[in-house]
């Protein structure tokens, strides 16, 4: 089949929906598809067969874009509206594969064009700016909740993510073809070109002097939703009772790991605690072999965050906030869930800590769960099943297309 996939985002970037996006693309070569991608002008470029990147035009005062919705997003999402259209009138693509704010252009363009639309729900648009506080201005909300339900409804299928996400489907549409494919751990390995040039997991050790030291490694953004200030923090309780624990926190963009090391300061914790600041995604993968301990403190949100399946092939033991972004995922037999406070970070350390061959069996089960249930293989079939899904016919006549734009 040829996609005209649509991501309104910086592609490639090491977090959240990119990733997502890549393993979307990833899975679809690998199939066998074609895949023409919209996205913005911001990204690295990886080499992935069939896959082709088409970018909208570079927006000069534009570098960089931040996470959750911002004044530039519109713009920017302009641009792509357009250059999707572009590609539509010039080819002739068997679906629209949307992610994100991208199927708000599908619901017009897919009936004009007669092509079946693919939603690729990652988050619940309407709760994501309400989470970013922007969501709470009538008549945002209002006016996105309508725009979400239309889409479903309107949708020849779709993807979610977590049974969060795939409850909304079932209860806007419960007719829609519709598959929910968990995310799988992060793979970096086409096309970027830096496989020769990483450290291996005992270089990463020697060269942050972790020898005698029990690591406790978190990865990802560095986001006000991550919890780090609560993290840091709770280094002071675990290192007085565990002098050798070290904290590495790995990501960051320079303001967020300022803001950390002037509470590391405050507190003296520096010989506890080091930031790596912002690593390839191969390098990001290497320290998750590094640490002895895997730490996703996520204080707010209900989507699963992409590093936990990473954090459960790792085959490390696993500190969570007990939140339902975590609890999809796991359960207490497989990771220790903690209060996402300051006491409850520290304790679930010492948990780990105080009993090691806990550590291991618990990290165990959630390899092998990982291995039966996020696989890599399981993955690329779920995609293919949902494209199967599309094989069958969709539109009765062009009139009846068109009657799904009548408001």
């Amino acid at each position: 089949m040829k996609i005209l996939m649509i991501a309104p985002q910086p592609f490639f970037e090491p977090r959240g929906t990119p990733i997502s996006v890549y393993q979307r693309v990833n899975a679809l070569s690998k199939l066998g598809h074609e895949v023409d991608l919209v996205t913005y002008h911001l990204g690295s470029s990886p080499e992935i067969p069939n896959i082709n990147i088409h970018r909208t035009r570079p927006v000069p005062f534009i570098n960089q874009i931040k996470i959750g919705p911002s004044w530039v997003k519109p713009i920017l999402d302009l641009l792509v509206f357009f250059k999707a259209l572009m590609m539509l009138f010039k080819n002739r693509y068997d679906v629209i594969h949307t992610h994100e704010e991208a199927a708000f252009f599908a619901y017009f363009l897919s009936p004009l064009f007669q092509i079946p639309h693919l939603y690729d729900m990652h988050s619940s648009l309407p709760r994501q700016l309400e989470s970013f506080g922007v969501g709470n201005f009538w008549p945002v909300k209002p006016i996105f909740v309508w725009l979400e339900d239309q889409v479903i409804k309107s949708s020849e299928a779709i993807i979610t993510i977590d049974s969060e996400l795939a409850s909304i489907v079932k209860r806007t549409n419960p007719k829609a073809r519709h598959i929910n494919i968990e995310n799988t751990a992060v793979s970096f390995n086409t096309g970027f070109g830096v496989e020769n040039t990483l450290p291996t997991p005992a270089e990463i050790r020697e060269n942050l002097n972790l020898e005698g030291r029990t690591a406790v490694v978190y990865t990802g953004t560095f986001e006000r939703y991550q919890g780090l200030d609560l993290v840091v923090k709770s280094v002071e309780k675990v290192k007085d009772q565990y002098p050798n624990v070290k904290y590495v926190m790995v990501g960051g963009k320079p303001h967020q790991v300022d803001e950390l090391r002037e509470i590391v300061a405050e507190k003296g914790l520096e010989e506890w605690v080091h930031f790596t600041g912002i690593v390839s995604p191969e390098e990001a993968m290497i320290f998750l072999d590094a640490a002895d301990i895997l730490l996703s403190s996520r204080i707010e949100g209900t989507s699963v965050p992409l590093k936990v399946y990473s954090y459960m092939h790792a085959e490390k033991p696993i500190i969570a906030t007990n939140l339902e972004a975590h609890t999809q995922v796991f359960n207490p037999s497989m990771s220790v869930l903690v209060d996402p406070t300051i006491e409850g970070l520290a304790d679930g350390v010492l948990s780990y800590l105080d009993n090691p061959e806990k550590m291991k069996l618990m990290a165990t089960r959630a390899k092998e769960y990982a291995n039966e249930y996020y696989s890599t293989a399981s993955y690329i079939k779920r995609v293919g099943n949902i494209y199967e899904m599309l094989q069958t016919p969709y539109f009765v006549s062009k009139k009846d297309a068109m009657r799904s734009l009548e408001i």
